[in-house]
């Protein structure tokens, strides 16, 4: 039962090859192979087969286990799967015949039979027997595997009868085939299977072959079968052919001849071989072994098929050529660098050709050895050659192995190199020559094509000789130069004819008539005319230099790094620094002070931090300051401390300042109100005489983490607070510190505690009159112009040379003070240096008692600008003009200087000014005597000067046709990002140029007439009712930039969106703002169909007041007064301030004059520029003119040209001071009575709302209905895709996009140069991401229509009020398939880019919300004249919102997003009082709606004021 559960054996056949054996006398001296066919059949791996089996053995070998005594050997057994599937097992025994090796005769043994009986045997018995594998075994059977014979017996199944069909070894083949013939009847005697085996068939001799075919064809059933053993050629056919004829039910085997299994057999070596090599391949490192390779690839199928086929020794073979190739290829690779390298070695070393000429190869190798550059080059090694050396393997050594210079192929690199030196010799030789024949060509200008100079050098010899590559390279050098310098001469000449542009308004666009009069006046100039073929270019600079008239300031001065302001500043910061070290301050002498007691407030550890900071700048606390030693005695407190009010002041410590120190928004806002409560303290209590005047010192730390981008705001913020507390601000200077607080802050800070203490202890000083360093009796501005050929240490050495020059107030960088004696008196003078364009901005809004006016004798511009700026003061204020050149010969030796320094002198002597001169070479002209008569005529005029000055404001502030709006100072909003308006029409506001560090305040000794409003600002201030302040603040617009913190009021309407042109046409009007200021009526000339909101939004109104009244302030008993377009007066309030009634005589009072009415140079310079395009009056007669025009009328622009509002939609202005066009005056004045008439029956305009146009240029594509800009194959404008395209590729992710303001001149130049070509690349243009921006805004509004039809702006704002949001969106869905096509296809396509520049929110902080406050008003375009329109502004942004929001859900099918921006919805902050840190002015939305943002800011959060 068990023996059938057992699965049943393969069956097991024994085989016994035979064939002719014996001594060599009967064989020869080599087998017929019937060990080999035994051996490859058995163990057919190459690495098993063994090619050498000898039958000649020792009597011990022969009697070894694996002999075994017997002339027979048993080579194992082999399991073998037929092609049907069978298995059997198969045992190999061979019969031979083994010789003795010292008798040479066969071996006895137990069967005694002669080889042709024995080999017959059909039983063999052998106890013990072990297999056998190759003759090394012999002997040492225990190193090899042993298998043993089973049961020591065998019985034969079949015979293989092996027949060698080679030439064979001195023997016979018919011999052989006799020896066969009688075996064979032998074995047909045991009645078993018999194969022929025809071996070594790879040496067959072909008749001896057909013998054995013809022998066995004689006998029946017997088969041959041609096998080679050496290649594996059907060797195991012939086994399986032989067990099939023992086993009838096996398939019968395909015996295939010979040749044909070879080619088998040999492809699948040679695939096998190709795979190996490929695998091989791989290996890329020449380092690399056999032994670690093969134990990597030992398991893959194609390395062990190779293995098995060809055998490990041909492996290795492989593997070693392959090794060998790649050392060849690195070596090569490495001879080829050096040799490439070779050149560059040999320029380096030997590159003078006098000296190498004559030098043979050898010689110049001595000569290189000596260089100090050789061992940078060439390493000489001390085994050679090279390439036999690890040098090979020193991949990072560049060095050139010096015996490789011994080769062919080097010395052939030195004799080129040679050839090349010649060569380049003469061709740089010819490119000069070439280069001077084109200088010598007049003819040759600017932008000319190299096609059109071809023909005229085509004869030139230098021409012949270089390439057409070296001509073109000369000429475009030329092109080059002569470009730039024309380009240089270009500026010059504009700078020359500063008259004609700086009548241009700031901020505004010149009009066409404006620029056809540039042009006209510059086209006369053979300057104008040089850049003819390079219009863009000269357009180009044109626009530039009026963007830098716009938008005066150091970064955009055109001088770049030569501007005069950057250069002042830098060498007052050495100068006064110098000074400052070079001899004690006065509150050195003055103030016996050893020790200082300070008081450090912060929050947060800050104070901590600064006090650590300082005591590790000290030692034992004691600190150097300015050459003497302080005793310091710190107390830090935090200003959350309960006990605050309690350690501030006590008997052991009375500080001397109080450091407050933040870095936060909040921080700054509990530093504010713990200031509020020590003075409240102070003044309550008073302690001590001293602490009421306790001086405080802000102090910013450095920011050092995410939050810096915060730090404008933080500076902003800080100035004004201390301007409101009158103390010092110490600003984190400018540059990169690792610690919060650096050693210039605390110096600083000191600086100022002593010199209030000195100030509040009335020390004697050296000094006759104490007086705070800030304070100066006299405000000097001296102007001079960027980029004039003198140093500006020439102009300065007047003062710096002086002892009793000090630096300014901190903060006012480019200001000096000086103390001179004057009169009886000394006095303290304030010097500010200015470049001219930075003095633009002083010259209408600051007090300044008189002006130094430098200009350069050498250049033509400096007089031009020196012209017009002199010709827009006022002529109550004193001038000094000064001429620079070398030396007073250049008057006698120069004409051009003659000319200029006679022109300034007669211009000095027409204005009854000063003039004098500097000479570099002179020393006398630099003392401060030089103007020292100017500096008294000043003092004379001083009171006249300011009483003007004080005049003058108040006439504006009053004047019925200027300045409706009141606005914040022109600086207040330097550190803000403008908002766009709704069309970008106009550029980035108007602002001081020169900024917050030069401003000339009032000093404090006339500070009794100002009072400082809730931004630090100072105003004048007159009697006015207790009651007047509180509806003061009602009357106050928001400017602009950033709303007022106003207390939140119920009654107060907010600002109109619509109102900010207005705001900022006239913000660069007036810079102050006046108490109780009375609204005016709008200008009587003003056309009131612009796109202007009426004022009365901007205003408080009482309940019961009419729409078309103005509300003015309460009298003094608290009665509103109602006006109707006129201003009314309170008698009483008159009778109170005596203010108004100065304002109400105001039209009848003269105003003072400019200097260009005074002098005959400047008017008639100026007038020469108008009269080319709009008079034929002589100077004279317009001269006389304007004087009596002058007289009894005010004009809006004749305060300063630069600085007065215009409608700005109606492009630039001209000067009416210079027109003599006394009937257009009288047109004027004819228009008012009318235009009162209309305001006061105001009609329900019922037109459709036309934008303004913003251009000044004629287009054929903008401005054009959309449909003429599409096709059905492009829906899209091409403008459009292009300012999409580029903003998404290069600056998606800017800060501000769409909020923040590009240049105006950019935007306007991409426009026209779109217009003349549609294929412009913008990123050839290097403009900015925001002008691009500010490009594309432009297009929209500049549309005849808008996006979003007014036809359904009612369905938008009615479907907006519906209560749930999914039927909102799709009722919103079907409105916009109303849209025509071509509409709907652009505003697809826009909204889908103001969607993917939302995504980006967190790096350009442009939310949806703010994406559709800046977007609405130019795809919605609503009539901003309509009043209905105010209440549903914030509506038509929700919808824009809600378009960009759900952009994929109305356009392509997605799905509602649920989750609005994160961003985009923070709630306002609970607490209105209280600073926030999200309150950041950067980041506030455009003021399109106040009200959203009105809530944020705090009202007076310190409670200073």
């Amino acid at each position: 039962m068990m023996a059938k559960n057992k699965e049943p054996r393969p069956p097991s056949y024994a085989v016994s090859v035979v064939g002719l054996s014996g001594t060599e006398k009967d064989k020869g001296n080599c087998g017929v192979g019937k060990s080999c066919l035994c051996n490859r059949f058995v163990r057919s791996k190459a690495d098993e087969y063994y090619p050498e089996h000898t039958s000649v053995l020792s009597t011990i070998d022969f009697g070894g286990r694996v002999v075994n005594n017997d002339h027979f050997l048993y080579w194992g057994d082999i399991t073998q799967n037929g092609e049907d599937g069978i298995e059997c097992r198969i045992h190999v025994i061979e019969q031979t015949e083994f010789i003795d090796d010292q008798t040479f005769l066969p071996h006895r043994s137990t069967n005694l039979q002669p080889y042709i009986k024995r080999a017959a045997a059909s039983k063999l018995q052998s106890a013990e027997k072990l297999m056998y594998i190759c003759t090394d075994q012999l002997g040492l059977e225990q190193d090899f595997e042993q298998k043993q014979m089973p049961e020591g017996k065998l019985s034969i199944d079949g015979f293989l009868l092996c027949i060698d069909v080679s030439q064979g070894c001195n023997r016979k083949f018919d011999d052989q085939l006799k020896f066969v013939n009688n075996l064979y009847v032998q074995l047909s005697k045991s009645k078993k299977p018999i194969i022929i085996a025809a071996t070594k068939c790879d040496e067959c001799v072909d008749h001896y072959l057909r013998e054995v075919q013809a022998f066995a064809s004689n006998k029946k059933n017997l088969v041959v079968v041609e096998t080679s053993a050496r290649f594996n050629v059907n060797v195991e056919t012939c086994f399986t052919a032989l067990v099939q004829m023992m086993d009838k039910t096996r398939g019968k085997p395909k015996i295939i001849p010979y040749l044909d299994a070879y080619k088998t057999q040999r492809q699948l070596v040679v695939t096998a071989t190709d795979k190996f090599e490929k695998l091989v391949q791989t290996v890329r490192d020449y380092h690399a072994t056999w032994k670690t390779v093969s134990n990597k690839l030992k398991n893959h199928p194609d390395y062990e098929e190779y293995i098995n086929l060809e055998g490990t020794k041909k492996a290795k073979n492989t593997f070693s050529k392959h090794i060998e190739q790649l050392k060849q290829e690195h070596i090569r690779k490495r001879k080829e660098e050096y040799i490439n390298a070779l050149p560059r070695a040999l320029n380096t070393l030997l590159s003078n050709l006098d000296e190498i000429e004559p030098l043979s190869w050898s010689e110049a190798l001595k000569v290189m050895e000596k260089r100090p550059d050789f061992q940078s080059c060439f390493v000489v090694l001390e085994k050679t050659p090279w390439d036999e050396t690890d040098h090979i393997d020193k991949v990072n050594d560049r060095r050139i192995p010096f015996d490789l210079l011994t080769t062919l192929e080097a010395e052939k690199v030195y004799q080129n190199h040679v050839q090349h030196l010649i060569s380049e010799k003469r061709r740089v030789e010819m490119k000069e020559r070439f280069k001077k024949t084109l200088e010598k060509i007049q003819f040759i200008s600017p932008g000319q094509p190299w096609e059109e100079v071809l023909c005229f050098v085509m004869e030139d010899e230098a021409f012949k000789y270089i390439t057409d590559a070296d001509s073109k390279e000369v000429y475009g050098r030329h092109q080059r130069e002569i470009v730039e310098k024309a380009k240089e001469e270009f500026q010059e000449m504009l700078f020359e004819h500063s008259e004609l542009f700086y009548d241009l308004d700031l901020n505004a666009t010149p009009s066409t008539d404006k620029m056809s009069e540039i042009h006209a006046v510059l086209s006369e100039e053979p300057r104008y005319k040089a850049l003819q073929k390079l219009a863009p270019d000269r357009e180009s600079l044109l626009l530039k230099h009026i963007g830098f008239v716009y938008h005066p300031t150091k970064e955009t001065c055109l001088s770049g790094q030569n501007c005069m302001d950057i250069k002042v500043e830098e060498l007052l910061a050495n100068s006064l620094l110098q000074l400052d070290h070079g001899r004690s301050n006065l509150y050195h002498d003055s103030a016996n002070i050893d020790k200082i007691n300070l008081f450090i407030l912060g929050k947060d550890g800050l104070a901590q931090e600064l006090a650590n900071e300082i005591r590790t700048q000290s030692t034992d606390d004691e600190y150097a300051l300015d050459g003497k030693i302080y005793e310091l005695d710190l107390r830090p407190v935090d200003a959350k401390s309960p006990y605050l009010l309690t350690q501030l002041w006590t008997s052991a410590f009375k500080p001397h300042g109080c450091f407050c120190v933040f870095n936060s928004i909040e921080s700054l806002n509990f530093i504010g109100e713990c200031i509020a409560k020590i003075r409240a303290e102070a003044s309550q209590i008073r302690r001590d005489k001293y602490m009421a005047s306790l001086s405080f010192t802000l102090i910013l730390a450095n920011q050092r983490d995410s939050v810096s981008k915060n730090l404008p705001i933080l500076r902003h913020q800080g100035q004004q607070l201390a301007n409101k507390l009158q103390c010092p601000f110490v600003d984190v200077p400018a540059g990169t510190y690792p610690r919060k607080f650096n050693e210039t802050q605390i110096k600083q800070a000191l600086r100022g505690v002593l010199e209030a203490v000195k100030h509040n202890f009335d020390v004697v000083s050296p000094v006759p009159t104490i007086k705070d360093l800030s304070e100066a009796d006299l405000r000097i501005v001296m102007c001079a112009m960027c980029g004039d050929p003198f140093s500006v240490d020439l102009i300065l050495s007047p003062f710096l040379d002086s002892h009793s020059c000090s630096a300014a107030q901190a903060g006012q960088n480019n200001s000096l003070m000086l103390d001179k004696i004057i009169g009886e008196k000394r006095r303290r003078i304030q010097i500010t240096i200015l470049s001219y364009h930075s003095s633009i901005g002083v010259r209408k809004d600051e007090l300044v008692h008189g002006y130094i006016l430098v200009y350069s004798a050498k250049r033509k511009a400096s007089m031009g600008m020196l012209r017009a700026f002199l010709s827009e003061v006022q002529d109550t204020i004193p001038v000094q003009l000064v001429a620079v050149t070398d030396s007073q010969a250049d008057f006698f030796e120069n004409v051009a200087i003659k000319e200029l320094m006679t022109e300034g002198e007669h211009i000095a002597t027409e204005i009854t000014a000063k003039f004098t001169a500097l000479y570099s070479l002179s020393q006398y002209h630099r003392q401060t005597e030089v103007f020292t008569l100017f500096f008294s005529d000043v003092l004379e005029k001083k009171n006249m000067i300011e009483s003007s000055y004080m005049s003058d404001s108040t006439r504006e502030s009053t004047h019925t046709s200027e300045d409706v709006f009141p606005r914040s100072p022109r600086g207040g909003s330097l550190d803000y990002n403008y908002p766009d308006s709704e069309d970008d029409a106009e550029g980035p506001p108007p602002y001081s140029p020169i900024g917050d560090d030069v401003r000339l305040l009032p000093a404090p000794s006339d500070r009794s007439k100002y009072r400082l409003d809730l931004e630090g600002n100072e105003y004048p201030i007159h009697s006015t009712p207790v009651n007047c302040h509180d509806h003061e603040r009602n009357h106050k617009v928001p400017p602009p930039i950033k709303p007022k913190p106003l207390v939140p009021r119920t009654n107060v309407k907010k600002l109109d969106p619509n109102l900010l042109k207005t705001i900022e046409a006239g913000i660069g009007k007036n810079p102050r703002k006046q108490p109780c200021r009375l609204p005016a009526a709008p200008a009587e000339d003003t056309d009131q169909s612009d796109n202007y909101a009426e004022p009365i939004d901007t205003i408080y109104k009482h309940k019961g007041f009419a729409d078309d009244i103005y509300a003015v302030p309460d009298d003094s008993q608290n009665r509103p007064i109602k006006v109707r377009n006129s201003i009314v007066i309170n008698t009483q309030g008159e009778e109170e301030n005596g203010f108004s009634d100065r304002v109400a005589k105001g039209h009848g009072e003269r105003r003072p004059s400019k200097y260009k009415y005074k002098s005959k140079t400047l008017f008639s310079k100026a007038k020469s520029y108008y009269r080319r395009t709009h008079s034929d009056a002589s100077d004279d007669e317009a001269f006389t003119t304007s004087k009596t025009k002058r007289k009894g009328r005010h004009r809006g622009s004749e305060e300063d040209p630069l600085l007065s509002p215009v409608e700005t939609w109606k492009g630039g202005i001209d000067n009416p001071a210079i027109t003599s066009d006394q009937e257009l005056d009288d047109k004027k004045m004819k228009k008012k009575p009318h235009k009162v008439k209309e305001d006061k029956k105001p009609k329900k305009k019922t037109k459709t709302f036309n934008p303004p146009i913003r251009r000044n240029w004629d287009s054929n594509y903008f401005g054009m209905p959309l449909q003429d800009l599409v096709t059905p194959e492009k829906p899209i404008p091409l403008f459009v895709e292009k300012c999409v395209q580029f903003i998404e590729d290069t600056g998606l992710c800017t800060e501000g996009l769409y909020r923040v303001s590009g240049n105006k001149t950019d935007q306007d130049n991409i426009q026209k140069q779109f217009d003349q070509d549609h294929n412009i690349s913008l990123e050839s243009m290097g403009v900015t991401v925001n002008a691009v921006a500010g490009a594309l805004k432009a297009f929209f509004a500049d549309l005849p229509d808008p996006l979003v039809p007014y036809s359904l702006h009612q369905e938008l704002l009615e479907t907006s009020k519906i209560m749930d949001k999914a039927e909102r969106l799709h009722e919103l869905k079907e409105i916009v398939k109303k849209f025509h096509p071509v509409n709907y296809d652009v505003f697809r396509y826009i909204i889908t880019h103001l969607n993917r520049v939302s995504q980006q929110y967190k790096t350009n902080f442009m939310t949806a919300d703010n994406l559709s406050i800046c977007f609405w008003p130019t795809l919605m375009r609503p009539d901003f004249e309509n009043r209905e329109f105010l209440s549903t502004t914030k509506i038509h942004q929700s919808v824009i919102e809600t378009f960009i929001q759900q952009c994929q859900f109305f356009f392509y099918n997605g799905e509602i997003v649920e989750a609005p921006n994160p961003v985009a919805c923070q709630p306002p902050p609970s607490n209105a009082v209280q600073m926030v840190e999200p309150m950041v002015p950067l980041q506030l939305p455009p003021p399109l709606q106040p009200q959203l943002i009105q809530s944020q800011l705090p009202a007076d959060p310190l409670g200073i004021i």
